[in-house]
């Protein structure tokens, strides 16, 4: 188990022993644990047998190490299992749901003794729900729609989530002889913002005989984190793990390996259209090979790259199968050089221990140094976000004088100050424009008031392009990924003004972000908007979630010249101040 997979754990843990009636402490104890667990710089396993060490990390005691050592030593936690066995693992599902949490649970399991989502909604609908102490109709109504909104985003799963689980089982199918190749396909080989299930092939002298496919079939099936069996043939095992995703595990020959790759890659809509190609081509395409229409005889298959040259095509990153013109600008050479990590030159979004992040100025520093990256920006949250800390005008002065006085100390690597501030509901920002105009980067970005009417959100959002000293818009739609839609406005009318001020727009690489979407990507670009990737770092493992911002920019057509930060420092602080070249 990782460090996430643990403090997943405690946190279910901490929400059924509040659902239970348990000791505030107690639970505050489960949920200090796994906050402290998930944030390590190093996985709990490797120092689980030095208890010394485990005793030092704040929120660790006696008994939480006891805990951390069974779960390390059998996969399992007691108290868990024993609170899952008394309210069934349904409970955990209700807790997914936005504005559902363990006191209103436990309310319901205390009046009807009811702990699953189709009950809770049947519940509802009869209006039993608002006579419950501190309900009431809006209560009940708010809950409803809140069940719809679980209902449509159920089964998905943010794409870190998904690559964790690839990486898990990589690592484990890696360890049995005659395996050589081991790849991702489906959505998230493609970079999709979220996964529905997961595609994993496989290669090697182990998936070609009868006797090797059979001993790879039962190794796949006992894979730890399998928690159900769905299916197992011959050549394809499928399963769920303990979130709930499904995992399909297909063995190829090598020979058929590039074929089931792009076969499996998809998309759908870009498969239609490469198997139409091929029919006008005289070929046939499945997962198989690439063969010849008359004499079924395979042309290519192997590879990925030779498919798609025999279609006379230049291959297309996987990022850009979504049949929205790809093919054709593979046909005419013209797909662009995608953005790549190596491009870019700085992270400028991370926040420190001033306001709500866990590391200082110079971890951060360090670990962006590290990264290779030119510069860097601390942009520590403003005033109006009381619950993070946020700094005043007099706070921020002093917060630049400590980012100025590290930049001078920390060698090779540029450390620019800014801030990100808050854009008000009246579009105003919430700290003095003289404070601002001494920044080298301002991100004002929307933290409240996400219900506006879209023409009022639209003016406020207007209003911020306006101020000179904003040079970039954080996370423009406000959107949390399976738990909160994006607000509503006028995207065009923003995007226009961005264009006119040269303000650019944030591509916020944290998974349940990732914002702006592709789709607004591309608007952007037809705008002629720029863009900064950026990871809204609280915490210098956060810096490793630049990856998922770029995936997102390949999906988005971008290329080098599309964002800001792959400019050198001198270029870059220009660009912050409207000079784009």
């Amino acid at each position: 188990m990782d460090n996430k997979a643990i403090a997943n754990v405690l946190y279910e843990t901490a929400d059924l022993l509040e659902i239970d009636g348990q000791d505030s402490f107690r639970v505050r104890s489960y949920r200090n644990a796994a906050q402290a667990i998930e944030n390590l710089p190093e996985q709990i396993k490797d120092i689980i047998g030095e208890p010394k060490r485990v005793l030092a990390i704040p929120g660790i005691g006696k008994g939480m190490l006891a805990n951390l050592q069974e779960m390390l030593s059998s996969g399992t936690l007691t108290v868990q299992a024993e609170l899952l066995q008394k309210y069934h693992p349904s409970m955990l599902q209700l807790l997914k749901i936005q504005g559902l949490g363990p006191k209103t649970i436990a309310l319901i399991w205390s009046a009807y003794k009811v702990s699953d989502v189709d009950g809770v909604e049947k519940l509802a609908r009869e209006g039993k729900i608002q006579i419950l102490p501190r309900m009431g109709e809006k209560h009940e109504q708010k809950l409803l729609r809140a069940i719809a909104d679980y209902r449509r985003i159920s089964g998905r799963f943010l794409i870190d989530v998904a690559e964790t689980e690839a990486e898990k089982l990589t690592a484990y199918l890696s360890r049995m002889p005659g395996i050589e190749r081991i790849t991702p396909a489906g959505s998230l080989r493609r970079g999709r913002e979220t996964v529905g299930d997961l595609d994993i092939l496989i290669t090697g002298p182990a998936c070609c005989g009868a006797a090797g496919r059979a001993e790879a079939v039962q190794y796949i099936a006992k894979y730890p984190p399998l928690m159900s069996l769905i299916a197992q043939g011959d050549n394809k095992v499928s399963f769920q793990v303990r979130n709930g995703m499904q995992v399909d595990v297909r063995l190829l020959p090598p020979e058929s390996f590039g074929a089931a790759m792009q076969y499996f890659t998809g998309s759908k809509a870009h498969n239609v259209a490469l198997r139409q190609r091929a029919l006008k081509m005289g070929y046939t395409l499945n997962e198989y090979s690439l063969a010849d229409l008359k004499t079924e005889k395979p042309v290519a298959g192997k590879t990925e790259e030779e498919i798609y040259a025999r279609l006379k095509l230049d291959y297309i990153p996987p990022e850009l199968r979504e049949n929205l013109g790809e093919i054709d600008a593979a046909e005419k050479h013209v797909l662009p050089e995608l953005i790549s990590l190596k491009d870019l030159q700085g992270d400028v979004h991370m926040h420190t221990v001033e306001t709500d992040g866990k590391n200082t100025i110079e971890e951060m520093a360090e670990v962006a140094k590290a990264r290779g990256y030119k510069y860097m920006a601390i942009t520590d949250h403003s005033k109006n976000l009381a619950f993070a800390n946020g700094l005043d005008d007099t706070r921020a002065v002093e917060h630049i004088k400590r980012i100025r006085a590290v930049d001078d100390k920390v060698d090779g690597i540029k450390i620019f100050a800014g801030i990100e501030v808050d854009i008000l509901a009246d579009g105003e920002l919430d700290l003095s424009d003289d404070v601002l105009g001494q920044m080298d980067i301002v991100i004002a970005s929307v933290h409240s008031v996400f219900n506006q009417e879209p023409e009022k959100m639209t003016e406020r959002l207007l209003k911020t392009i306006e101020n000179p000293n904003v040079s970039l818009v954080g996370h423009p739609t406000g959107r949390i990924q399976l738990r909160r839609d994006a607000y509503k406005f006028d995207m065009d009318a923003v995007l226009t003004a961005a264009a006119k001020r040269k303000v650019a727009m944030e591509l916020n690489s944290y998974p349940d972000r990732l914002d702006l979407n592709d789709v607004h990507l591309r608007q952007a670009k037809q705008r002629g908007v720029k863009i900064v990737i950026n990871t809204d770092a609280h915490h210098t493992s956060h810096l490793d979630k630049i990856t998922y911002g770029v995936l997102q920019a390949r999906r988005a057509w971008l290329t080098k010249a599309d964002v800001l930060n792959t400019l050198p420092p001198q270029k870059f602080v220009r660009a912050m101040k409207h000079e784009w070249n």
